[in-house]
């Protein structure tokens, strides 16, 4: 009689469970990487320091702060003070202006950058491609002050212009406090200051087309502009996509020094934004819980807008900030 012994499974003692494996491969990857780790870690300390850590103080947009007794036994406001804010004119005066500000900037400055990308893109030459670069990136180091400062001597009332214009009496020109042209004078400001470093990402996207595509277009017999809109924007569409999402986030943050160097020049009605309302009503006057509604209000209307910005680029079949 024969007697059959089913055999035992035996575990494999050189099998590690999941978690063993995740936390190896992660050992692994941090091994590899760091180099990259470590020089991300003041990044990181930055972002929570400057960017995160202040997330606490929006609780004071819900009482009635007072400094002296801090936030743990200031009075609770609740929504009054989102309540008063929505019933201030001057509110909605700066909410007005930023709105207005924003969207002349992004029709005159946001196309800017692309079109200093493609300019730059067919100089043959790498020296003259350099200087260019160089000095249309110069301005961007420039602070606010010394950049006003600059078009104060250029365009004010004692600047190079109207000192021309009196010799050749030809009457003076009002700019740097026409409040009618404000608008103007703030987008061409930050196009002279930052269109050129702007035009970075721009020219990393250009470097990514394959070239073979324009010699074979070439062969085809297509010329410089075809070549350009069949080839070269659809290739730097993602990150025009991309810029645009990010653009948009950011509309309701137009230059608070920016402003606040020139508000005196033109009036509170013209350059009071939603920056600049929170530092003048907010915490100028010690309405520490008043400036911060503010500023929740603004992050959230951002937030919105940058959201509802990346479901169009998804639309249009871009990935946006992140993919659906």
């Amino acid at each position: 009689m024969t007697t059959t012994i089913s055999p035992k499974t035996e575990k494999n003692p050189t099998r590690q469970p999941p978690q063993a494996h995740v936390r190896l491969h992660w050992r692994i990857r941090l091994r590899r990487d760091k180099s990259l780790v470590i020089m991300t870690i003041p990044a990181v300390v930055l972002l929570v320091v400057f960017n995160y850590a202040p997330l606490f103080g929006l609780i004071t947009a819900f009482q009635y702060y007072d400094p002296l007794v801090g936030v743990w036994h200031s009075p609770w406001a609740g929504l009054d003070q989102f309540t008063t804010l929505l019933q201030d004119p001057l509110f909605w005066r700066a909410l007005q202006n930023t709105l207005y500000l924003s969207l002349v900037q992004l029709i005159l400055f946001f196309p800017i950058p692309i079109v200093l990308a493609l300019l730059l893109n067919t100089v043959l030459s790498e020296r003259l491609r350099n200087l260019i670069q160089s000095i249309v990136y110069l301005p961007h180091f420039f602070s606010w002050v010394l950049t006003i400062t600059v078009f104060q001597q250029m365009l004010g009332g004692a600047g190079v212009l109207n000192q021309f214009l009196r010799q050749h009496d030809a009457g003076t020109w009002d700019i740097m406090t026409n409040s009618h042209t404000f608008a103007l004078l703030v987008t061409f400001q930050a196009v002279w200051k930052e269109a050129g470093w702007g035009i970075i990402v721009f020219l990393a996207a250009l470097a990514a087309i394959d070239t073979h595509l324009y010699e074979a277009a070439a062969v085809d017999g297509a010329g410089r502009w075809r070549r350009m809109w069949h080839i070269t924007l659809p290739g730097m569409r993602g990150v025009i996509v991309l810029m645009l999402v990010l653009r948009l986030g950011n509309a309701l943050t137009v230059g608070f020094e920016q402003l606040l160097l020139q508000r005196a020049a033109v009036g509170h009605n013209t350059a009071d934004v939603l920056d600049t309302f929170s530092f003048y009503y907010g915490i100028a006057t010690n309405n520490y819980s008043y400036g911060a509604a503010a500023g929740l209000f603004k992050s959230v209307i951002s937030l919105l807008l940058i959201w509802g910005a990346n479901k169009l680029a998804h639309v249009f079949g871009e990935d946006g900030l992140y993919r659906r």
